[in-house]
């Protein structure tokens, strides 16, 4: 059963339009004995946005038991986080890649930064929100 009355496509109805275009996760000792990371706040070093991306972080359980060395994560703080920005319209697939690289180069340096023993994945993902 439909209800005709209701739209197709919610972002078609509202013209604007969430796409994702990084995703990733950030991890740290979780030991709160470490003092390096006893007092550890992603704030200090994500910001909430880049140019016109949106940065949304979340502290999160594991999201896989092992890292690839077999070490197991169960040890560690993980958080996920994602860069998203809004469009009036949905853009190319060029515009998309160009603007999920601006977003990229921008926040490597930031996660660069981050205290030694901090890991962290960074992958696009151009998906709609």
């Amino acid at each position: 059963m439909s209800n005709s009355n209701a739209p197709a496509d919610a972002a078609a109805h509202s013209g604007r339009t969430a796409v994702r275009l990084l995703q990733g996760y950030l991890w740290h000792p979780g030991d709160e004995d470490n003092e390096t990371f006893e007092d550890f706040d992603l704030e200090n070093y994500m910001p909430h946005e880049l140019g016109e991306a949106h940065v949304l972080w979340d502290k999160v359980t594991a999201p896989f038991a092992f890292f690839e060395n077999g070490e197991p994560t169960a040890s560690q703080a993980f958080y996920q986080f994602t860069v998203l920005q809004m469009y009036d319209a949905r853009p190319s697939a060029e515009s998309l890649n160009a603007d999920a690289l601006s977003a990229s180069q921008s926040l490597g340096p930031l996660l660069d930064a981050t205290p030694e023993g901090v890991g962290w994945q960074l992958w696009e993902d151009l998906r709609e929100l």
